[in-house]
Order: structure tokens, then C-alpha cells, then sequence
């Protein structure tokens, strides 16, 4: 087992069969966008803290041999969401505010406050550069005011990569229960029309288990990145 050590000159990303158990397979190299396209398209991630005690960390990337996914047609749904995705008191759309959501992601809970924090301005900015090239997108949960003046709040969502039919997540917040669920399944409800598409998870949750998350090999992964998965 190795970690490569990556510049920011060249963009290549070593064997992930070599990388340690954890999936860690290099460290170092840069955030363009560039870069994390490339990334992307071979199942590398970044993963990394920001900063630890103001110091700032070199990047980390990672491509689990086993990759935890949710096939969009799998979804699992419970009573309880199904009653509240019929109350109507919440609206989810798409792409229609992206630093938002990152941005709810990176401070929920105080987040960002903790040393260590892996979702920094440096992260937030490269993923809005993907967004801008359309390579990144996020599914808004707002909730309606109770006037009924039209207005709304963001109380929920998540944001990902785009790369061929696979939408790699990358994290999602709620500022009321079950908010990130709700943008999950409506994902789910949107890519189950798009043939060999499925979500990465990138790792294991017990929240993402029970709605239907599941183990496949980086194999039968790739097949789905380049859009020749088999049944």
C-alpha cells in the first residue's frame, strides 16, 4: 500500500489498486478544475481538512475500492416522507442557487467553526467553478412561508459532481428534519430516467443504508462512469 505524492504541474492521479485500504491513493496536486475533472471521471475524490489550527493541509485524494451508491430506481422511501412529500409545504427545484446550498453544507450545524473542517473557501470556490462549467449541480429544498406571499427559505439540499450518467455526491445539510432526505429522493426521482445512471455516496452512512445505499467494485463503477454498465 502507497500514497503518491501529486504536483501542481501535471494532471494524473496513480493506480487506486495500490492506495491504502482506506482509499487513500495521493496527496498534494491543486483544486482546478482541470484537475477534479479528471479526478472525477476516474472515481477520485478530494477529501481533506482545510486547516487545522490555521495551518493549511495539503489536499487528499481518495477512490474507495468499494463504492457505497444508491441506485436511483432502489431509492428507498418510508411512510413518513411519502405523507411529506404529499403536504406540499416543501418546494425542491435544481440549480437555482448553488453557492446556497454549498455554502449550507459547509456552516450547518457549525461546521466551519471546527478545527479541522474539511469544506473551506478553497473547496467551496473550486466547486463553484465546476457549477459554472455545468459539472456540478445542486438540488434546493425551500420552504414556503406560511403568509403565502410566494416567499421562501432554503432549509435543505446537497450538491455533487457530474461526471457521464453518474452523480457523485458530495455533501448535503438540513435545517429541518428530513430536508436533505427530500432533495435525495427527488435526485433519485430525476436520474431514474437516465439509463446506467446511479449516485455515489463516495462512503457508508446508516442514513444513506436505509434509503437504499448499497456496496458495488470500482470495476462495475467505472462501467457506470463511461456509461457500460452491465445489468
Amino acid at each position: 500500500m502507497a500514497v503518491w505524492l501529486l504536483d501542481e504541474d501535471a494532471i494524473w492521479f496513480p493506480n487506486p489498486f495500490f492506495g491504502d485500504e482506506d482509499g487513500m491513493v495521493a496527496t498534494g496536486g491543486d483544486l482546478s478544475a482541470e484537475r477534479l475533472i479528471v479526478a472525477y471521471e476516474h472515481g477520485f475524490f478530494p477529501w481533506f481538512a482545510c486547516e487545522i489550527s490555521g495551518e493549511k493541509q495539503p489536499i487528499n485524494w481518495y477512490c474507495p475500492l468499494n463504492r457505497f451508491v444508491i441506485f436511483p430506481n432502489d431509492i428507498h422511501i418510508s411512510h413518513s416522507m411519502r405523507q411529506l412529500m404529499k403536504s406540499n409545504k416543501y418546494e425542491v427545484t435544481f440549480n437555482k442557487d448553488f453557492e446556497g446550498v454549498i455554502r449550507g453544507c459547509s456552516e450547518v450545524n457549525g461546521r466551519n467553526q471546527k478545527d479541522g473542517a474539511w469544506l473551506g473557501e478553497d473547496m467551496i470556490e473550486a466547486y463553484q467553478r465546476l457549477h459554472n462549467m455545468k459539472r456540478a449541480m445542486s438540488v434546493e429544498v425551500w420552504e414556503r412561508e406560511e403568509q403565502g406571499d410566494g416567499g421562501r427559505r432554503l432549509v435543505g439540499g446537497l450538491y455533487g459532481v457530474v461526471s457521464g450518467v453518474v452523480f457523485c455526491g458530495e455533501s448535503m445539510f438540513s435545517r429541518v428534519p428530513n430536508a436533505s432526505k427530500l432533495a435525495l429522493i427527488k435526485l433519485a426521482e430525476t436520474l431514474s430516467h437516465i439509463d446506467g445512471s446511479l449516485i455515489d455516496c463516495q462512503f457508508k452512512t446508516p442514513h444513506l443504508q436505509s434509503m437504499g445505499g448499497r456496496y458495488i467494485s470500482y470495476e462495475v463503477y467505472l462501467c457506470h462512469l463511461h456509461n457500460k454498465h452491465k445489468d
